[in-house]
């Protein structure tokens, strides 16, 4: 686990060539990297890499399409145990933390989507904007709202619709007690965090990765996803760090000598929202700061 830009997946296809005669499942834990057509953005492995080391859960849904932590939860659980059946090493590497933590601790059931009032929160955001909602839900269900981007509708809006339907906010639901990855898999759960410090080295890790981006032709990329049918900018793909800047961009709302600056502001702000999840994390095998430090530590955990 760690912040965006810290080096996980390097660590990880290392890990793998590491125990290649054993055998490692990489799983990848990232909310971005489930959509078709979304590589340059996300730092997706290039496929070379992906085709000597698959990585589940990579390109599974369309961007037009939603993947939901309930949705994580069952893929990750199924392709988790049968790399276990199988006698490998399943390897979860990624930066979504929320889908970390329903692998870690399970989810309890929720109350399933209200259209009418969804239909209600949104037409309150088009009109007051998703900060004001955050504000909002703030008060009312601070721990919830600490671990999101005031930006990001989709969990303001099921967070806003849980205390509308139940009178009870999501951060209780998150901590009702329900199977974790031991008793639901059978297995031992060894976790590794890869945090860089001092703060400055991630800040210029982000920056040369977003450099590298954007010479690769990121904005290409969404320039080609704002084709596709029915995709906008209230889809939940595009509202991933990055894609979400270049697609206002594109709309004509800033300059293009705005966006390299835009986007390593929010992606700051991710690694900084990932970094207070991971202090507050429990059960920590180590806590290393470079991905050479991540692979010796998880190696040694493995052995």
């Amino acid at each position: 686990m760690g912040p965006t830009a810290a080096g996980k997946t390097a660590a990880a296809i290392r890990l793998a060539e590491t125990f290649e005669q054993r055998g490692v499942d990489l799983v990848s834990v990232d909310s971005a990297m489930v959509f078709r057509g979304m590589d340059i953005g996300t730092a997706k492995p290039e496929t070379d890499i992906l085709r000597r080391f698959p990585h589940a859960l990579i390109d599974v849904r369309d961007p037009t399409e939603t993947f939901s932590v309930a949705d994580f939860l069952e893929a990750a659980d199924t392709v988790v145990a049968e790399s276990l059946e199988a006698g490998r090493i399943p390897l979860l590497v990624g930066g979504t933390m929320l889908y970390f933590r329903a692998f870690k601790q399970g989810l309890a059931p929720m109350p399933p989507a209200d259209p009418a009032v969804r239909a209600d929160i949104v037409a309150r955001a088009c009109e007051l904007g998703w900060p004001a909602l955050h504000g909002e839900l703030a008060a009312r269900d601070p721990a919830a709202a600490a671990g999101m981007d005031p930006s990001n509708g989709r969990r303001i809006e099921r967070a806003l619709e849980v205390l509308t339907l139940t009178g009870r906010s999501i951060t209780e639901f998150w901590h009702q007690p329900s199977p974790g990855a031991g008793d639901r898999l059978g297995c031992e759960l060894v976790e590794v965090c890869l945090t860089p410090e001092p703060r400055t080295i991630l800040h210029q890790r982000i920056a040369a990765r977003l450099d590298a981006m954007l010479a690769a032709g990121f904005v290409d990329e969404v320039r080609a996803l704002r084709r596709i049918p029915n995709l906008g900018a209230a889809a939940q793909s595009m509202r991933a760090v990055g894609y979400r800047q270049v697609w206002q961009h594109l709309d004509g709302e800033f300059e293009r000598g705005e966006l390299a600056g835009r986007i390593a502001a929010a992606t700051r702000q991710l690694a900084r929202r990932q970094l207070t999840w991971l202090r507050g994390w429990g059960d920590v095998a180590a806590t290393v700061n470079t991905p050479d430090e991540a692979v010796r530590a998880t190696a040694a955990l493995l052995a």
